[in-house]
């Protein structure tokens, strides 16, 4: 795990996706060093002024470049919290805790993977894939949504390995859940998974069919991001583990999910 540190990062461009997406690109200062950022991890940020946003908002990480030491953050317009932070102007300054958690498993130079989201969801999978394509494994990612206009980043990730869209009313890609693409009747060396709880169980179930791993990424509320809340906290074959400490990533078969 990163070593975790408190910084004030400078929006330097946002990019409005959708009517409910917008994309942070964040300068972060000399001061964070060689700060190691593993794929799955996330930051809390800081709403300033905005009178009813008292916690932090977790957000992850959905790229860094340590040489640069650029990040991105994908932000869905959720709340008051995260309506501020993506109405902010260019220039200013956030107030950051991070990188916080547990990221995913890269497997073996020569491996397949498949990276599945849903919506907010695919946020973590972009450095993920990179990271993965650098090490010699085959990415396929599988992007969900309701409908082709909330597809988030497909012309990114094409880029970086095959992509495969589903789209509730079928207007992009595949119709139906993303759990029923075809891509996952294929067995791969590595499953991860971010998005909604029902998406990532099936996709955990056709995982296990196919003799697949799958390591999911919770999206559990979580107020302090510190582990002293308690208030994300996952039953687990290891008893209650705290997704913000322990997690977000855990391997499927540590859950106590009926897949």
């Amino acid at each position: 795990m990163g070593k975790k540190q408190i910084f004030n990062a400078t929006l330097t461009a946002i990019r409005a996706l959708s009517e409910r997406y917008s994309m942070l690109t964040l300068s972060l200062p000399a001061t964070v060093g060689d700060m190691e950022v593993l794929p799955g991890q996330f930051v809390e940020i800081r709403v300033a002024d905005s009178p009813s946003t008292y916690l932090r908002r977790p957000i992850s990480i959905c790229d860094y470049d340590a040489a640069s030491r650029v990040m991105t953050l994908l932000i869905r317009r959720a709340g008051e919290g995260t309506e501020h932070l993506c109405d902010l102007p260019e220039g200013s300054a956030l107030d950051i805790v991070g990188p916080l958690g547990n990221g995913f498993s890269i497997p073996a130079p020569g491996s397949t993977a498949l990276l599945a989201g849903g919506g907010i969801g695919v946020a973590p999978l972009m450095l993920l894939g990179k990271k993965m394509k650098e090490q010699g494994v085959t990415p396929c990612f599988l992007l969900g949504a309701r409908t082709a206009s909330e597809i988030l980043l497909a012309k990114e990730f094409a880029a970086i390995g095959e992509v495969a869209i589903s789209t509730d009313d079928g207007t992009a890609g595949e119709k139906g859940y993303a759990a029923d693409n075809s891509v996952l009747g294929r067995h791969y060396d590595l499953v991860c998974t971010c998005g909604p709880k029902p998406m990532m169980a099936g996709i955990a179930h056709k995982a296990r069919a196919n003799g697949s791993p799958c390591e999911v990424s919770l999206e559990n509320l979580m107020a302090c991001g510190l582990g002293a809340c308690l208030c994300c906290v996952e039953p687990t074959l290891k008893g209650n583990l705290r997704a913000c400490v322990e997690g977000p990533v855990f391997d499927t078969g540590m859950l106590l999910w009926e897949i």
